[in-house]
């Protein structure tokens, strides 16, 4: 019995999300998207490993045997 007032709310709160209209902060979205952020941050964890898998190659556990 008591589902119609869950299911109201539900329907409730599904069409104030659909229909709220939130403050967006222009300023902030501008400087986000004008930022002139290098990816210099960015750093491969795995780059020193690249010459270890090299190895690999050469081990005869992992060439194909014909």
């Amino acid at each position: 019995m008591g589902r119609g007032r869950a299911k109201a709310k539900q329907t409730k709160v599904a069409r104030e999300l659909k229909y709220q209209t939130p403050n967006t902060d222009l300023a902030a979205l501008q400087r986000e998207l004008a930022g002139n952020k290098s990816n210099d941050d960015f750093t491969d964890e795995y780059a020193d490993r690249v010459e270890d898998d090299e190895d690999l190659d050469e081990d005869p556990r992992w060439t194909s045997r014909r």
